[in-house]
């Protein structure tokens, strides 16, 4: 049998055989992939779960982290925080600003020597000062806090790490840090400023050029393009706060109010910011959402009250204020209110549309200024474009062109606090001289003068009210009253006074009601930067007297500041 030849038919089956084996290992080796492919989904799985376990609990230890105490202020490690203390630093500080403060020494009180006082704030004052190691003159802003509140080192810290960030000529720069072991205060050093926009604009010898108000608005134009390039926005643009030295150079100052902000991530913002003659409307109707657009607000209302030569829109109450922007930048079409949302908007929509009368008003103006001006008091802050276009427009391209810091005239020392003394000082002669007259008002018309408050006096205890309020209540919300009716539209008090003479017809010939602007042929002197009190308006409060030791009486004022209000 061995040797015997296959035949076809065998070898035939002995094939299919062999391939029949091989399609059941086939299958086999299919079998098995298929539940090697069913475990590696189920790992997929599991790992998917396990990832979005701890996404939720890295959400939960976030979420438990941003209900502490501070939670834009990450508490430096202790190690941190033991060098910080060690170098000098107050603990309480460290604990609560460690960031801000972090790479400084402190500088010890002691090794300044206080000059003079040149501001006066609710919760700062500003002196004038020696350095006695290096001699030089610098600016002490002195912040005062309340029990070592963490909201008000907050508010510290976060001015700090702002003024850190920022590096122009146009912005003021933070040149150290100094604490007091006598006193929870903290001192920040400034250069020191000879003048501020708001005491050279106030003092009745100074009138502008053309070309110096384009060199002044050039700088703060070029300061506000580098901070909103740098994410910040100032929040607080006014006269006061732009400092000015004797060579012409002109920076943006006080950051108290002044926030970070990123374009692409909106955050929720409080809308009690800017100072009141100078808020855009957006703020005034409650806005949360905004950006660039409320500091090219006032800058515009800083170029327009530079060339009429005084305030162009000063408010003492946010209804007013309202009252002023519609009448002169017409109100809102009824697309903007849809579109807006904002939360008074219902409250304050004006019972009738006004007319958009910019050019007409300020018929008088160098041409080439209007379009600028036009564009920075829209009412949509989405017009008003931004620092970079307004320093690229008609106003600084044609002639005469802005001069050079260098050759604007030499002041004397000047800033809004001069000009608050001088008005005082007028006020007292004043009241002086009607004393010597032996004028002496009726009692029931000092009763009525008395139940009316002064417009400076209600503008500044606005303003202090705000502050206070909204220091403790971060989120608090205005309390509107409805827009006025136009036929009740008029002012009670004192007239507003001028820095300059002006035409009594500036305000629009259109508008069928009367102004809350009346003038005087005697008007005061009036600074630039906000409401003052005014003692002998009509409507003041009278000081009270208290008895000295010596039988004599003598009169008792508290002074009150006008300042924006913090968030």
């Amino acid at each position: 049998v061995s040797g015997r030849p296959v035949g076809r038919e065998e070898r035939k089956g002995e094939e299919v055989g062999r391939v029949s084996k091989r399609s059941e290992k086939g299958e086999e080796v299919v079998r098995d992939g298929s539940n090697s492919q069913r475990v590696e989904e189920e790992k997929a799985e599991e790992e998917e779960a396990a990832a979005a376990a701890a996404a939720a609990a890295a959400k939960a230890r976030a979420k438990r982290r941003s209900s502490r105490p501070n939670p834009r202020l990450s508490n430096p490690p202790k190690h941190v925080h033991g060098e910080q203390v060690a170098a000098g630093w107050p603990s309480w500080l460290s604990i609560v600003a460690g960031e801000a403060i972090s790479g400084w020494t402190p500088r010890r009180a002691d090794s300044f020597e206080k000059i003079d006082k040149i501001g006066q704030g609710t919760y700062s004052n500003v002196y004038k000062a020696r350095d006695t190691l290096s001699g030089k003159i610098v600016a002490l802003k002195k912040v005062r806090f309340d029990n070592l509140e963490p909201e008000s080192v907050k508010f510290m810290a976060r001015e700090i790490k702002i003024l850190r960030r920022l590096d122009h000529p146009n912005v003021v720069k933070l040149e150290g840090l100094v604490t007091s072991r006598m006193s929870c205060s903290l001192y920040l050093v400034f250069e020191y400023m000879e003048h501020d926009l708001a005491g050279l604009a106030a003092s009745p010898a100074i009138k502008f050029t053309e070309s110096q108000v384009k060199c002044y608005m050039h700088q703060l134009l070029s300061g506000l393009e580098h901070c909103h390039n740098r994410h910040v926005l100032h929040r607080d643009i006014k006269g006061s706060n732009l400092l000015i030295d004797n060579g012409g150079v002109l920076k943006i100052a006080d950051f108290g109010l002044a926030s970070f902000f990123d374009p692409n991530h909106k955050q929720p913002m409080t809308s009690r910011v800017v100072t009141l003659w100078y808020r855009p409307p957006e703020l005034l109707l409650g806005a949360t959402d905004y950006g660039v657009g409320v500091d090219l607000w006032s800058a515009g209302c800083i170029l327009a009250e530079l060339l009429a030569g005084r305030p162009i829109m000063p408010g003492r109450t946010e209804v007013e204020q309202l009252h002023k922007i519609f009448k002169l930048c017409g109100s809102p079409s009824d697309e903007y209110w849809k579109k807006s949302k904002l939360p008074h908007a219902t409250i304050f929509k004006p019972q009738q549309s006004y007319k958009r009368c910019i050019a007409e008003t300020f018929k008088d103006f160098p041409p080439s200024s209007l379009p600028l001006i036009d564009t920075l008091l829209a009412i949509d802050p989405v017009e008003r474009l931004t620092a970079t276009a307004a320093l690229n427009s008609e106003f600084f391209t044609t002639k005469p062109y802005a001069c050079d810091p260098s050759s604007l005239p030499k002041y004397p020392p000047c800033k809004e606090m001069d000009a608050k003394l001088r008005d005082e000082e007028a006020r007292r002669l004043r009241a002086a001289g009607r004393a010597n007259a032996g004028v002496k008002k009726a009692r029931p018309r000092d009763r009525a003068a008395r139940a009316i408050p002064a417009p400076e006096a209600n503008a500044e205890l606005q303003a202090n009210l705000d502050r206070r309020r909204l220091i403790t209540h971060a989120n608090a919300k205005s309390k509107s009253e409805k827009f006025p009716p136009p036929h009740q539209d008029g002012t009670l008090g004192y007239p507003l006074g001028s820095a300059h003479p002006i035409d009594p017809g500036y305000d629009p010939p259109d508008v069928p009601f009367s102004t809350s602007f009346s003038y005087s042929n005697k008007a005061p002197i009036q600074t630039w930067s906000g409401p003052l009190i005014d003692s002998s308006a009509v409507g003041a409060p009278r000081r009270k007297k208290h008895m000295s030791g010596d039988g004599h009486s003598h009169s008792k004022s508290t002074k009150k500041d006008k300042n924006s209000t913090r968030i």
